[in-house]
């Protein structure tokens, strides 16, 4: 094993990005570990400030024509020339839409035929321009073009696994990977990446690594069994958890946020990436939230329920979140500090309607596919990280949510030090 750090200052700010830099950059200590490369960041980056996103480009609105107002948006995709496809999910259709966010064709409805949609849960563009979506209740992938008439359907598997874990993706050589999950006839939760050719072919079928890691539990007890199990069980909230997104390289990016380690996978190799980080405190107060928030849920199945796991952390783990970018960079979405606010659409006579929430800001730790540390990008108030984000380059597109409930699809570009 050997080990050196890294002179960063000079290099690592020429390779930095077009949103710009400021600073010494950041300082790292890199090792190598059999087949794995440890990059971790001990201080600075490349930014030297953070970042945030000024928008360009907005789609949607209140009130309108139809094809503006979006119901519920369950995906986003970006084709060639810019163009956004947008799945509603309550309208049960995909909308095309060009770089200047404004109305194309729809080019899927709803429906139970040949390029009309069920229950569609995501959507992408293969690079000859197909779209496909992931039907996961009927396990199989919608395809859509390259003409207009063209309509395929593609099953993946003949077993009863039909929950989307993640958005399907296309990597760089045009493999669709499709995530899903279920429950096993024992009752194990089990996930799985399906792995299809350009033709709809299954040529593979993987698990992400560290996949059957278990977070600390609370259980309650079920009136009957289901799947062969007589509890049921919560995640303790602040605790560790397992994620795993999969990069363009067609390798999975996997971490288990006990600790501040998230390994890309390579064709030679292994890279993990670490980052010195100072915890994030959990406040009393919002603990005793969570933990009511939690307890609610599972007296609502055993009226006498107390709780009967560890208790809640004091501090939170340092990420709980994986995205990455088309570009190949890492998103790792960052636990925050949250604050109380005021729900004023508070019903007491409601139990499920709580007087106060906690609502924290969304922040991302941005990484070079290559380890380098870029900054911190401060995402602004109505940010939507679910579905997720697109990030390539300087350009991400999202949906938000405004406080009158309105979705749209915005394109920023990443701002250094401008917030």
């Amino acid at each position: 094993m050997t080990a050196f750090p890294v002179a960063v200052a000079a290099a690592l700010a020429a390779c930095g990005t077009d949103a710009g830099s400021s600073g010494p950059g950041p300082e790292v200590v890199s090792e190598t570990i059999g087949d794995t490369t440890v990059v971790r960041t001990l201080s600075g980056s490349v930014w030297g400030a953070e970042a945030t996103l000024v928008p360009e480009v907005s789609i949607g609105e209140l009130d309108g024509p139809e094809e503006y107002l979006f119901g519920s948006i369950y995906s986003i995709a970006v084709g060639g020339e810019g163009r956004v496809y947008v799945l509603d999910g309550q309208a049960k259709e995909i909308r095309v839409f060009d770089s200047d966010g404004a109305y194309v064709e729809t080019v899927a409805r709803g429906g139970e035929g040949p390029g009309e949609l069920n229950n569609a849960s995501s959507v992408a563009v293969l690079q000859d321009g197909r779209i496909v979506a992931h039907e996961p209740g009927d396990m199989l992938v919608e395809v859509v073009g390259p003409g207009p008439g063209d309509r395929a359907l593609w099953p993946y598997t003949p077993g009863a696994i039909i929950v989307p874990v993640k958005p399907l993706s296309i990597d760089r050589n045009g493999r669709i990977l499709v995530p899903a999950a279920g429950t096993t006839p024992d009752g194990d939760f089990v996930q799985y990446v399906f792995v299809m050719g350009s033709d709809g072919v299954v040529v593979d079928s993987i698990v992400p690594p560290g996949d059957g890691f278990e977070p600390p539990f609370v259980e309650v007890r079920l009136p009957f069994p289901v799947a062969g199990r007589s509890t049921a069980t919560r995640f303790v909230p602040f605790t560790a958890r397992h994620y795993w997104t999969i990069h363009p390289n067609g390798h999975f990016v996997t971490g288990i946020s006990t600790d501040y380690r998230i390994d890309l996978g390579r064709d030679d190799d292994v890279l993990r990436i670490e980052r010195a980080y100072e915890p994030v405190p959990a406040s009393e107060p919002e603990r005793g939230y969570h933990r009511e928030q939690v307890a609610a849920g599972l007296r609502r199945t055993q009226p006498d329920w107390s709780w009967n796991g560890p208790p809640i952390p004091e501090t939170k783990p340092p990420f709980r979140g994986l995205v990455t970018g088309r570009d190949g960079r890492l998103w790792v979405q960052l636990w925050a500090e949250a604050r109380p606010v005021v729900n004023e659409d508070h019903d007491p006579d409601n139990p499920r309607s709580e007087p106060v929430t906690w609502e924290s800001p969304v922040r991302y730790d941005a990484f070079e596919p290559d380890g380098t540390y870029l900054g911190v990008l401060v995402a602004p108030d109505g940010f939507v990280t679910r579905p997720e984000p697109i990030f390539d380059g300087e350009q991400v597109w999202a949906v938000t949510r405004d406080e009158l409930g309105v979705e749209r699809v915005v394109r920023s570009r990443i701002e250094v030090g401008g917030g």
